[in-house]
């Protein structure tokens, strides 16, 4: 019975290490940087060290520092990956770190578009600006329109010399290829 009770905590373990990954990932790709780091190191809590897993959610832990704002805690946790077990996490960990470490470049302002802060609008005097009220649109329908006809008379006929050139080299490699067949 001791034996089942183990491997029973050890099941419920990896599932809870499963669960805060997955939830961990999630809020990253959502845009909650700071609830993926937390789920991410609650999952890295349960994982086996050094193990391919724990070095693909520290690289996961890496990229959720960085967008949450957190640069010095991730760039400390790529220099540790540096050691890790796995070969490839060792890899990527010192790709991560160049990139990290790289110079920020100056931005000038006029390369950047202002966003003004709507938070102190009310929703009323939106309305009021912008005339928005009883206002119910018209609504048309579109009738296809025909393409006008071609006049031909407009239209240069004359056999360009481009044709014959191109005729010519067709027959040339057909007779070409009779001959070598």
């Amino acid at each position: 019975m001791n034996r089942l009770s183990t491997v029973s905590s050890e099941v419920d373990t990896h599932l809870q290490m499963m669960s805060a990954y997955t939830k961990g990932r999630e809020a990253f790709e959502h845009g909650y940087y700071r609830e993926s780091v937390e789920s991410l190191v609650q999952a890295i809590a349960l994982v086996n060290r050094n193990s391919p897993l724990d070095g693909e959610m520290q690289m996961w832990l890496v990229t959720a520092y960085q967008a949450a704002g957190q640069q010095q805690e991730a760039i400390s946790l790529c220099r540790k990956l540096q050691m890790h077990g796995h070969w490839e996490t060792r890899k990527q960990s010192k790709r991560l770190l160049y990139i990290l470490e790289a110079p920020q470049l100056e931005k000038k302002s006029e390369w950047l578009t202002q966003i003004p802060d709507l938070s102190e609008v009310n929703e009323e005097d939106v309305k009021e600006r912008m005339g928005v009220g009883n206002f119910t649109p018209s609504v048309t329908k579109l009738r296809p329109t025909e393409p006008e006809p071609i006049d031909w008379s407009q239209v240069d006929t004359k056999e360009s010399n481009i044709v014959w050139v191109a005729l010519i080299a067709l027959l040339l490699v057909l007779g070409g290829l009779v001959w070598l067949g």
